[in-house]
């Protein structure tokens, strides 16, 4: 059986295009309270758990032994664009924990912010690790490494420490057992594990709500999310939604997109949290799904998130040539999601 479809782009009076997918909405002791689509099949999260994988960087120690903040735990977890201030802070936090440019494994491409990538091409032709969206990821690994006296040559492989203790975390929130049959290797080289959108959704709403799991768990996890909603371009940058959602909704969400159509996102204060995947990978057809579904939990916020959740398909010209909104079933699913959050 295929997911249904959750988005819908349309030119005039037709669809033109769809977007299927699955959306698991889950609330404080992690049990689900919305589901549509197949929310058992194992995904990649990919870069939508960089919280996770940063919770690490706390309970070492070595965020507090490197003087990290707000700004560097909300790097730590992001999938930046490259623009001079994410790349900075990447810089800032290696050089605080003693490491340098050359240590980062995460490889380099151009940033993923259109300015940022000019302004590289006009200021030195070639980019560099720093401006790889997840150097902020990267340098927090190497952080947790360098003050755990681990080696930092190889922090990427599956079985460096650090990313062990990655994978006994993850699977410990998410109930998930993550044999090498569910080990893939994301884009920027460290281990990514798949699980059901049911148990991301389940472990973000404990780690929101402090509620099934340890308090340092919870702790560390309320830091991460704290970081990311009082520096929100960080976590992603000028135009992507990530940055766009939590300056809507200031301290009340916290989200996380990542590759292949997924994301993550949590409401802290209700200790609900949502893990979408669109099948076809679109981010287009994510931010859509999660706008729409943020909209159902938070009608006090309509003003604010409803413009995300139907958005206007321009041509080069500016000329609105379509919308992308959610579909008629989705919309209708959320209808009862809408009855509980009341």
């Amino acid at each position: 059986m295929s997911n249904p479809i959750l988005v819908e782009a349309s030119r005039g009076s037709i669809v033109e295009s769809t977007h299927r997918g699955a959306i698991a909405v889950a609330g404080p002791d992690g049990g689900l309270l919305f589901v549509i689509g197949d929310v058992l099949r194992p995904i990649y999260p990919r870069s939508a758990i960089k919280l996770l994988q940063a919770i690490p960087l706390i309970q070492s120690g070595a965020a507090e032994a490197f003087g990290f903040g707000d700004a560097e735990l909300a790097l730590a977890g992001a999938s930046h664009n490259g623009e001079p201030r994410h790349v900075e802070i990447a810089r800032r936090m290696l050089a605080r924990a003693g490491l340098a440019t050359d240590d980062l494994e995460c490889g380099a491409h151009t940033p993923l912010g259109e300015e940022a990538a000019r302004e590289l091409l006009v200021a030195r032709g070639q980019p560099n690790s720093l401006d790889n969206n997840c150097s902020g990821k990267h340098a927090g690994m190497l952080a947790a490494a360098r003050h755990g006296k681990l080696a930092t040559s190889g922090y990427v492989r599956p079985d460096h420490p650090v990313q062990v203790r990655v994978r006994r975390l993850i699977e410990e929130l998410t109930g998930e057992a993550l044999g090498e049959d569910r080990c893939g290797i994301d884009g920027c080289s460290v281990p990514n594990w798949a699980m059901p959108l049911a148990s991301l959704a389940s472990a973000f709403a404990r780690l929101a709500s402090g509620t099934g799991v340890s308090a340092e768990h919870a702790d560390a996890a309320y830091k991460l999310m704290a970081a990311a909603m009082t520096e929100p371009f960080l976590v992603a940058g000028t135009g992507r939604f990530c940055t766009r959602v939590m300056q809507a909704a200031p301290g009340r969400v916290f989200a996380k997109v990542g590759a292949e159509g997924v994301y993550c996102a949590a409401l802290p204060s209700e200790g609900i949290a949502i893990a979408l995947k669109i099948d076809d990978g679109a981010r287009r057809g994510a931010e859509i799904a999660l706008a729409a579904t943020l909209l159902t939990l938070m009608p006090g916020e309509a003003a604010a998130i409803a413009p995300l959740s139907d958005e206007a398909i321009r041509n080069v010209a500016g000329l609105e040539t379509g919308r992308l909104g959610a579909s008629g079933e989705l919309r209708g699913a959320l209808a009862g999601l809408r009855t509980l959050s009341l």
